[in-house]
């Protein structure tokens, strides 16, 4: 605490400007008897002035150690004219703005995932920053939510459990969707040749918020961890191969989220701008439907006329299971495979990892989307679904996915193959590809089958689930066991010791090796009776990455 004194004050005891949540931040005076100069204003933790004008934030519920700052723009409403262009700066202010709500959640349809109903809104760039009571400089995470690039919002993670370890959280709303990554030729040849990824450029915009802002919050810029999940996790991996990104971070934590690195994952600018040409199409086939006017959908004045409920329908047609940030030649100047495979992404500490049962999420999702539960006999019919043809899908569904080898449960089958071709495989080769070159990965895999799930109970149990972990770092509505609640406060110390030092380990937890090509070993996060945390060097084994994936690593 930082207090004035003048010389041998007579005065009464100091009094608390502020509630005892907050005094640790307060500047404290006393004054009195005459010729004494008036009192120092105290200053209030709680009004912080940013590059763009002053906010007022609040002291969380639980005890005051964290302060709260909610809904701060960091770029100007992408609406009108600046739909479809990089973000712009935010307009400033002058009166004290209130920040202890949310910012509203960018446009998109209803999920269990994101908006519990459809939002139309574009007016969506803001970020959330939480931070502890205490001084700082502390160390600083910016957490990039999931959400297949096209659900999600900043709203749904609570961080304290983080900021009770003296970090800084920022948690930021970024566009999805068609309105955050669509490419079409028109707004290609009005932006220089490049078009899409304005998401992205969000991201970029946030950080670069952070880099100058988060020091007003006791944050420490220089010292910055960008951390997701899914496409969160697939958003780290962006910044690591994005140019223009370099700088705004130092270290990464990605979180199920090499499974955009397959060979063709990424679209070049033209096939993006060929998908960006199918959704304008079936945006104006929609309005033209509902009785509205057609427009010329090679111009952008039509582009920025459509209704974003009508791109929320259209943009399915490109992007059944979501976007992924194309090749466009701005932001990404090459895949991030490629960069990864070249060894030419910033050398910074890396976690990486994955959960046991990522694809259970997705047979889930099958079964409340009304198709059947699986068995033995409509198991390669799903298989094929996935993209693996015959005779490939049914040797896969009589030889290593085989629900004989799983209980006699087909689902369990299609989850263990979907996790492994799509999530765990490519994190292991992420990893080979990233340890070396200057920089330490440490790899790890959530494997409590017992979290609590993710989506409303089907025909099998999800198991550790794609997202199954966040609750084990967020403050989420789900209660946790006594064990659960001890798994969650060593991933909570792991992570924000990472983000602290730029190593995993210590605060008395188990020791977490750094991954190598030669030793893979992988840190088991599990509760004490499934095996608690323990390393171990069988994840390629159990996931089939060196036998039936081997060519994912080519």
């Amino acid at each position: 605490m930082y207090r004035f004194h003048h010389p041998r004050p007579k005065c009464g005891p100091r009094r608390r400007t502020l509630a005892a949540a907050t005094a640790a931040l307060l500047v404290s005076a006393c004054g009195g008897g005459d010729g004494d100069k008036a009192p120092a204003p105290a200053a209030d933790p709680l009004v912080v002035t940013t590059a763009s004008g002053p906010i007022r934030g609040q002291a969380s519920a639980a005890g005051g150690t964290m302060l709260e700052f909610k809904g701060i723009p960091y770029a100007a409403p992408p609406v009108g004219p600046l739909r479809w262009r990089p973000p712009a700066p935010p307009a400033s202010w002058t009166e004290v703005r209130d920040a202890t709500a949310f910012g509203p959640a960018c446009a998109q349809p209803a999920s269990p995932f994101g908006t519990a109903t459809t939002t139309v809104n574009e007016d969506c760039l803001t970020l959330n920053v939480f931070r502890p009571s205490t001084p700082g400089p502390h160390p600083v995470m910016v957490w990039i939510h999931g959400g297949a690039f096209y659900l999600g919002a900043s709203a749904g993670y609570d961080p304290a459990s983080l900021v009770a370890q003296g970090v800084v959280v920022v948690t930021i709303n970024y566009r999805l969707g068609a309105l955050g990554f669509m490419a079409h030729p028109a707004l290609s040849a009005e932006q220089g040749g490049h078009s899409g990824n304005y998401g992205l450029m969000d991201q970029q915009a946030a950080l670069r918020w952070v880099q100058a802002n988060i020091d007003k919050f006791g944050g420490d810029k220089n010292n910055v961890t960008i951390f997701g999940e899914s496409a969160g996790g697939f958003s780290v991996l962006s910044h690591l191969a994005a140019p223009e990104s370099a700088g705004l971070f130092h270290k990464v934590i990605v979180m199920s989220g090499a499974y955009g690195m397959g060979a063709t994952s990424q679209d070049t600018l033209a096939a993006a701008q060929t998908k960006g040409q199918t959704i304008a199409t079936a945006a104006v086939n929609e309005v033209t439907g509902a009785g509205g006017a057609p427009c010329d959908t090679n111009t952008v004045a039509c582009l920025r006329s459509l209704p974003a409920s009508a791109l929320l329908t259209a943009q399915m047609a490109a992007y059944p299971n979501g976007p992924v940030p194309s090749v466009d030649g701005r932001v990404l100047d090459a895949s991030v495979r490629a960069k990864v495979h070249a060894g030419t992404v910033p050398p910074v500490p890396v976690i990486q990892g994955s959960t046991r049962d990522e694809y259970r999420l997705f047979g889930a999702l099958r079964e409340m989307r009304g198709e059947a539960p699986l068995d033995a006999s409509t198991l390669p019919a799903a298989i094929r679904a996935l993209g693996i043809p015959d005779p490939t899908a049914s040797a896969l569904a009589s030889g290593p996915y085989n629900p004989a080898l799983f209980g006699n449960n087909a689902s369990f089958a299609y989850g263990a193959l979907g996790t492994d071709l799509v999530f765990a495989c490519n994190g292991l080769n992420l990893a080979k590809r990233l340890s070396g070159h200057g920089r330490a990965v440490y790899s790890y895999e959530f494997r409590d089958r017992t979290a609590p799930e993710v989506l409303p109970a089907v025909s099998f149990p999800q198991g550790a689930a794609h997202s199954a972990e966040l609750q084990y770092l967020f403050d989420m509505p789900r209660p946790l066991n006594p064990e659960q609640q001890a798994l969650k406060s060593a991933m909570v110390r792991y992570f924000t010791h990472f983000a602290r030092t730029g190593q995993p380990a210590g605060d008395g937890l188990p020791a977490w090796a750094a991954f190598t090509a030669a030793a893979p070993t992988y840190l088991g996060l599990d509760i004490a009776a499934s095996g608690g945390i323990a390393p171990f060097g069988t994840f390629a084994t159990e996931h089939q990455c060196d036998t039936v994936w081997a060519s994912l690593a080519n």
